[in-house]
């Protein structure tokens, strides 16, 4: 391996530019795939800690006091926020338009939207780098397969010996290509998964939320 990316070092700008190109996706995508793992397992629990203990709380007060405490990473917290902005929404204006529950179902949708992106950031990375990476791979292969059989025709003698080296180490980029991409993929699937789930649950507690509030004005 280290004589094959000696090789690919000591060959031309664009060999070189495919093989650090396919060096840097890896390496943001590997990134992006363990901060992430960790992000969403601590998503996970902090929502299933701060949601029980906002259900606890005997009023709106003390239920965001709990927020406080138990959702430092603020999953659960800026619903709540939102939710309790329209109290001071100022009238005559389109924000306090509607009834109740359209201004709950406004502004629960904008905070929920914000922390859905603070979710998803990072997937457009290791879906770009799981489709592009097997065509880099096959650009630099394609390249070191041209030049062997271009100083075959310049040398006019022609050998196996002249092809197998240079053809075998430029499919190696076709290799190095799947080699980034497949982890890439594999993550994009999971990860996205578990954002599908926890943006489920962001859900339910939106709408748990938002007939809270409804029912607790419409009460006498």
């Amino acid at each position: 391996m280290g004589d094959v990316w000696q090789t690919i070092w000591q060959g031309d700008a664009i060999s070189r530019s495919v093989a650090l190109l396919l060096l840097a996706m890896s390496v943001a995508s590997w990134v992006v795939i363990l901060w992430k793992g960790w992000l969403l397992r601590s998503a996970t629990r902090e929502m299933q800690t701060a949601v029980a203990a906002f259900w606890q709380a005997g009023y709106l007060d003390e239920a965001q006091q709990r927020l406080n405490h138990f959702d430092s990473r603020r999953w659960v917290l800026p619903l709540l926020e939102a939710a309790r902005t329209i109290e001071q929404a100022a009238p005559q204006t389109l924000a306090a338009a509607g009834d109740r529950s359209q201004q709950l179902t406004r502004v629960l949708r904008d905070a929920l939207h914000q922390v859905l992106h603070r979710l998803q950031y990072g997937q457009v990375l290791l879906a770009t780098v799981g489709s592009t990476a097997p065509f880099v791979g096959l650009l630099g292969t394609v390249w070191g397969i041209y030049h062997a059989l271009t100083a075959i025709g310049e040398g006019g003698n022609f050998r196996i010996e002249q092809v197998s080296g240079p053809v075998g180490e430029a499919l190696v980029m076709t290799a190095a290509g799947l080699a980034v991409a497949i982890p890439a993929v594999l993550a994009y699937n999971v990860l996205g998964r578990q954002i599908a789930r926890i943006e489920a649950d962001l859900e339910g507690f939106a709408r748990d939320l938002r007939e809270l509030l409804v029912h607790s004005e419409a009460a006498p």
